[in-house]
């Protein structure tokens, strides 16, 4: 018998927690073992859950239980959540989670507690949702020089833009319409600003380089000045706008960065749309590769979740080689990157919009001036970095 506690009993902690008995038969068929959900960590009570004995405010009835062998942290944050994940380690109970900003933020310290204490530290969901991402660079890519990652990392931005692209609706309108269905918090800023998409990028990096690439360092740059009109240029262009996370690897260090970028109606990309995500993955052997799935929600991220139970309960010692000891080398040449811009602009009180001849990213300013022409507004055509 495997004894699981869950931490936040919120909309992915009650996915957990629901797949974990839906699925039971089945999970002991690919485990061997039964899997019971022992305590479920949360300070509010839940009268009308069939869960609801199971859950404490006590935290001590899960770290003091020596009965209890994985703890899934779903909480989110760092404030509560920092202490619970080292004091779960240091109990050596092993620790899933879907907390993306605990992980860009503390994933050197925790992978190196978890080895420390003959355990594992897993976090499948903190990226992709439902899509196997991480296993996959870890594992079944592990023999590749991994030197490009790129993609939609955010389904809310992803729904947003694609309503401003098939409805013609406003920036504004979109956000209210994701929000109303809940693809959207009620403060949006987190997806909207492109910081959601920034740790995730980070997080893909340290895996896939195998050393800490600190988010906080790196270029963001969200949606909100994207418009309608941008919208409506970019397709007759032949493009779509897209808020993509990109990673390199190389000589110069690792770039990463999060903006809006136009994509080539040829590429897979453009057709990824609504809540769904895309990672598009680089390597040496295996050339160009893409996961593609929901991105969020209950159920795709709680199966990413389970998916990090199974594993442990399958191979429960620790691995210790990815522990990202090393900081990444910042990126030395971004400023001599070529690149082509999309560029709309007013002219007589008409709105025209064109792309750029390749051209350094430190000489847009320059460019634009010597155009002598009223800009609204600039956005990098992907594979500019190239």
């Amino acid at each position: 018998m495997i004894k699981v506690a869950v931490i936040g009993f919120g909309v992915v902690g009650s996915g957990v927690v629901e797949m974990i008995h839906a699925n039971r038969e089945i999970l002991k068929k690919n485990t061997g073992e039964d899997i019971e959900i022992a305590k479920i960590l949360d300070i509010r009570t839940f009268p009308d859950s069939p869960y609801g004995q199971l859950v404490t405010p006590n935290a001590e009835e899960i770290f003091g239980n020596p009965e209890i062998d994985i703890v899934v942290e779903t909480m989110g944050g760092i404030k509560f959540a920092y202490d619970y994940s080292v004091r779960a380690l240091k109990a050596k109970k092993h620790l899933v989670t879907s907390n993306k900003e605990m992980v860009a933020s503390h994933g050197p310290e925790l992978l190196k507690l978890a080895k420390e204490n003959n355990v594992r530290y897993m976090f499948e969901a903190s990226v992709g949702g439902g899509i196997p991402i991480i296993r996959p660079l870890s594992l079944c890519l592990a023999g590749n020089n991994i030197t490009e990652i790129f993609g939609i990392l955010n389904g809310t931005t992803n729904y947003i833009l694609t309503q401003m692209q098939r409805e013609g609706k406003s920036f504004e309108e979109a956000l209210a319409e994701a929000q109303q269905k809940g693809y959207a918090e009620a403060n949006p800023t987190a997806d909207i600003e492109g910081f959601d998409a920034l740790r995730k990028i980070a997080i893909l990096s340290c895996v896939a380089y195998n050393k800490f690439v600190d988010y906080n360092n790196l270029e963001c740059q969200g949606i909100t000045q994207i418009t309608s009109e941008d919208m409506k240029f970019a397709e007759e262009l032949g493009y779509s706008i897209k808020l993509i996370g990109y990673s390199r690897n190389d000589t110069n260090g690792v770039l990463a960065r999060v903006s809006p970028m136009l994509i080539p109606q040829s590429n897979l990309l453009s057709d990824v749309n609504d809540v769904f995500n895309a990672v598009m993955v680089n390597g040496d052997f295996i050339g160009e590769t893409m996961f593609y799935g929901k991105g969020a929600g209950k159920e795709a991220t709680a199966s990413a979740v389970v998916g990090d139970v199974v594993d442990i309960i399958k191979n429960p010692k620790s691995e210790g080689k990815s522990l990202w000891n090393e900081t990444a080398k910042e990126f030395t040449g971004v400023n001599e990157l070529k690149t082509r811009f999309f560029i709309r602009y007013e002219e007589k009180g008409n709105t025209k919009a064109f792309i750029s001849d390749e051209i350094c990213e430190n000489e847009l300013e320059a460019f634009l001036k010597r155009q002598n022409i009223n800009v609204k507004n600039t956005i990098r055509v992907m594979r500019s970095v190239d």
